[in-house]
C-alpha cells in the first residue's frame, strides 16, 4: 500500500518557484514527523524541511528564508513551497515520513519515503 505520493516538480529557471505536495494516509499525516529531503544521485541525503507531529517546522540552512513547509489537514497533505529558487537546489526530492522525529526524517532507515520528484533550476 502506498503511504506517500508525490507531485509538483519540474524545471524552472533560477529564482522561480514550485510547489511540491506529499499526499499522505491519515495515520501517517496525524501521528508521525513528516518532511522533504532531497539527493542528488551519487551524494549524499541532505533534509530540506520538516514538519513535527506537533506542528513545529524545522529548515535547513540552505533553504531558510526561501522555502516553506505547510500542511492541509483536510486533505493529509504536506507541501513545501520554493521560493527564489537556486541551481544548486537542483535535485531530486523526496517526501518522507518517521516516528523518531525531524532528524532522522532524511535518514536511511525512514519507514517511509515517497517516489521522488526532479527539481530542475537552471542558472
Amino acid at each position: 500500500q502506498v503511504q506517500l505520493v508525490e507531485s509538483g516538480g519540474g524545471s524552472v529557471q533560477a529564482g522561480g518557484s514550485l510547489r511540491l505536495s506529499c499526499a499522505a494516509s491519515l495515520l501517517i499525516y496525524r501521528s508521525y514527523y513528516m518532511g522533504w529531503f532531497r539527493q542528488v544521485p551519487g551524494k549524499e541525503r541532505e533534509e530540506v524541511a520538516c514538519r513535527g507531529s506537533d506542528g513545529s517546522t524545522r529548515y535547513a540552512d540552505s533553504v531558510k528564508g526561501r522555502f516553506t513547509i505547510s500542511s492541509d489537514s483536510a486533505k493529509n497533505t504536506l507541501y513545501l513551497q520554493m521560493n527564489s529558487l537556486k541551481p544548486e537546489d537542483t535535485s531530486i526530492y523526496y517526501c518522507a515520513a518517521t516516528r523518531a522525529g525531524c532528524w532522522a526524517v532524511a535518514g536511511a532507515e525512514t519507514p517511509y519515503r515517497g517516489q521522488g520528484t526532479q527539481v530542475t533550476v537552471s542558472s
